[in-house]
């Protein structure tokens, strides 16, 4: 009798340890679901740079960047960092209106890779005079000081074909 209660606690014990670690999977998954109220924030964080972006002003289009020597940009010709140094490369690259063209963009994916930390990665295109370019882009988001802002955009493209 003693060794079928001691089977037992042993088979309860069992059951709840695989019953928390399953409840503790669960609250990991859903942790990195992006909730519809961080979604709308990264969107609407993305879509007020891109609106910059086509008002010529990069000093707004760089508010959805984290203001720290630790971003990163990526491109063409290699990565840049720190956020001064990122808004240099964009005044340099993009001197007036007519160099910036149009920017429309697509997201392909959004998603969380940790609590405070996503990735989104898209499409986007620039009308230009000189002629149209497109390319894709990977953005690392974070919530710092209860924002999400950009620290790391990987973008690289070419002309349309």
């Amino acid at each position: 009798m003693k060794n079928l209660l001691v089977s037992l606690a042993l088979m309860s014990a069992l059951i709840l340890s695989c019953n928390s670690t399953e409840e503790k999977e669960i609250i990991k998954q859903e942790s990195l679901t992006l909730t519809e109220s961080e979604r709308e924030e990264i969107t609407e964080t993305f879509m007020v740079t891109k609106d910059a972006w086509n008002e010529g002003d990069l000093v707004k289009f760089m508010e959805g960047y984290h203001k720290s020597d630790d971003i990163a940009f990526v491109g063409a010709s290699g990565p840049v960092y720190g956020y001064e140094a990122t808004l240099e490369r964009y005044r340099k690259g993009y001197p007036d209106l007519a160099a910036m063209g149009k920017l429309d963009f697509e997201v392909l994916k959004l998603y969380k890779i940790d609590t405070r930390t996503a990735v989104m990665i898209g499409k986007f295109y620039l009308t230009l005079e000189a002629g149209d370019q497109q390319g894709y882009y990977t953005l690392i988001w974070q919530k710092i000081n209860g924002r999400w802002l950009i620290i790391s955009d990987h973008s690289s493209g070419g002309p349309v074909k």
